[in-house]
């Protein structure tokens, strides 16, 4: 049923837009008046989501293909002022709404204040071209919007990263002292499992000191990482009230969890260099590479918990889905053990892990001497400004039905 818009009149009346076209028959069928209309739809300019559809305006004769007919109609905006994005196409039964062909439309851009309506832009476009338009358009911001989520916001992240770091232990005997006690006692009771019960060494040194060196090292980044990423999928549901109640930038609850594993990491690394200096009597210089890991490893962890954070509004089952695919990470990352005790064909997948990575160069720096392994290091960085920039996107997108879901 091609159609083809070739004048175009629009008018603003009042609450009404007076519209008039001429629509000239590019197919090779007549239009006929009694299945073969001109009807508008709204939708909403934030979110594209449907809003309301009008009466459909058939046409006033009989159209041959090659010959034009002029279509007049009205569309009558709601009383409250808002934005609207108008959509005007040709239906022809039973095919439908031309538009969603992917045939061109009339496209409007109106707003309605005080009564009166106003229009902001229009014209002819079809549904491909939009989404390329959009795609340009969204380009920029994929790129600068995670940056200004964290830079408007640094204060605000910082006191709720405290706020969440005190409370957690708020009225406990050891109050915020258990920051410091948790990642111990875990790393305590991961050590004798592993390195008194089971006897795993690292390397040709098998005394005990030197798995437990190795086996810290190790979880250094995964204590940042895990923390995180198995309390992302609940943080929205627990500050639900945010989200239907108040303006509040979302996006910054993900990163205040980041930053709160981050400072349970320097806890634990501060442990770990103590013990360094007491087993080998000197920290090596090659800890200076330390921001070379810690950069891609905050951008992969904030970037994955935007994901699930996002994502578990919607799965509520995520949180305990997390749960276990946490254990399974841990334990088929080589923290406890040897990598060598693995196959080598397991290892072509275990090198595509990040946090192997993190572990083997985080190992690299302290206790080898010597800087990390540059290709996994350029994959770990590439992965996790991929993960980053894909993550904050995603959670934009989601960010806009959050409301109607919880």
């Amino acid at each position: 049923m091609r159609a083809e818009f070739r004048d175009v009149d629009v008018r603003a009346e009042g609450s009404t837009l007076q519209l008039r076209v001429v629509l000239e028959n590019k197919s090779r069928e007549s239009w006929n008046p009694e299945n073969f209309f001109l009807g508008w739809q709204f939708f909403d300019p934030e979110t594209n989501h449907f809003i309301q559809e009008g009466e459909w305006t058939p046409l006033p004769n009989a159209v041959p293909p090659g010959e034009t007919v002029a279509v007049e109609m009205s569309i009558v905006f709601p009383p409250e002022a808002a934005g609207y994005l108008i959509y005007v196409s040709p239906i022809q039964q039973p095919e439908g709404w031309a538009y969603q062909r992917g045939e061109p439309f009339l496209r409007i851009d109106a707003d309605i204040s005080s009564g009166q309506v106003r229009v902001r832009g229009q014209g002819i476009t079809t549904k491909r071209a939009q989404r390329m338009s959009g795609a340009l358009q969204a380009l920029p911001k994929l790129f600068s919007s995670p940056f200004e989520t964290i830079g408007k916001n640094h204060r605000l992240i910082r006191s709720m990263a405290r706020r969440d770091i005190l409370a957690r232990y708020r009225g406990s005997f050891g109050d915020v002292f258990w920051t410091v006690l948790n990642p111990i006692l875990l790393m305590a009771t991961y050590f004798f499992v592993f390195g008194v019960v089971m006897r795993s060494r690292f390397g040709a040194d098998k005394s005990p000191t030197s798995f437990a060196l190795y086996f810290l090292a190790g979880m250094l980044p995964w204590l940042a990482f895990s923390e995180p990423a198995g309390r992302a999928p609940h943080v929205i549901l627990e500050h639900r009230n945010f989200v239907k109640k108040l303006i509040f930038p979302l996006a910054t609850l993900p990163v205040n969890q980041v930053l709160a594993g981050l400072v349970t990491e320097m806890f634990a690394a501060a442990v770990f260099l103590a013990a360094l200096l007491l087993i080998r009597g000197a920290i090596p210089e090659t800890v200076l590479w330390l921001p070379v890991l810690l950069i891609p490893q905050l951008l992969f962890t904030m970037g994955l918990c935007w994901f699930l954070a996002a994502l578990g509004v919607f799965a509520r089952d995520l949180g305990q889905i997390m749960g276990f695919l946490l254990t399974l990470w841990f334990f088929v990352t080589p923290i406890c053990y040897e990598e060598g005790n693995l196959p080598a064909s397991a290892m072509v997948i275990l090198r595509k892990n990040p946090i192997f990575v993190l572990v083997r160069g985080y190992r690299a720096i302290f206790l080898e001497h010597h800087a990390p392994e540059l290709l996994p290091l350029v994959k770990l960085w590439a992965v996790a400004i991929l993960v980053f920039f894909l993550g904050h996107a995603w959670f934009y997108k989601l960010r806009k039905s959050f409301a109607d879901v919880i």
